[in-house]
């Protein structure tokens, strides 16, 4: 039996809910970002603070200039989210939420913004990814990547906790409703003959 729509709602609005808030705030600290024409320390040691950085790969700067391909792989990224958020509960459907928006949030990088400072890349998503969040001990990084690794490395844990259907019947639909693993009783059955 197909979803229905009441269903389909349920299942996706956090997630897409979560998606449009980090792509949001992501997209709005990077345009602060890019007007930072020097480096401000807010803490000195270890040093943290904002730093503008353009990143024409992923982390740590690694494929550098292969934007098309990075791109891509984050829109299938984004798809298997979606097509996995109908088989995990609520709380995992918000932190894939987060993953899609910080995703999405460095695609629209790639596809609008200009490259790198002195790079040569041109071209379809070839765009730069504006990264701001700077310390001493990491890479510099931005909201998207933050929301990535945070809500993948907590998504991780959810899932490695979440029961087996097949093995525990108490088990919590995506839609939040408690599966006790006992069928409803028909509406023409007699109930007062039923012990507990």
């Amino acid at each position: 039996m197909p979803d229905e729509p009441n269903s389909i709602i349920r299942v996706y609005t956090p997630l897409v809910a979560v998606a449009a808030i980090v792509l949001v705030v992501d997209q709005v600290t990077k345009e602060w970002a890019t007007g930072l024409d020097k480096c401000v320390d807010l803490v000195e040691r270890p040093t943290v603070g904002f730093c503008l950085a353009h990143n024409e790969g992923m982390a740590f700067s690694f494929g550098w200039g292969s934007g098309p391909i990075i791109a891509g792989v984050a829109v299938l990224i984004v798809g298997a989210l979606l097509f996995s958020a109908r088989k995990v509960p609520l709380g995992s459907r918000l932190l894939m939420g987060a993953i899609a928006g910080g995703a999405l949030g460095n695609v629209l990088d790639r596809g609008f913004r200009a490259p790198a400072p002195r790079s040569t890349n041109s071209g379809f998503m070839s765009g730069a990814v504006v990264d701001f969040l700077y310390s001493s001990f990491w890479a510099t990084f931005n909201i998207a990547d933050t929301a990535i690794v945070v809500g993948g490395l907590l998504l991780a844990v959810a899932l490695w906790r979440l029961p087996d259907p097949e093995t525990d019947p108490d088990v919590a639909s995506p839609d939040g409703v408690l599966n006790t693993g006992a069928s409803a009783p028909d509406a023409d059955t007699d109930t007062s003959t039923i012990t507990p």
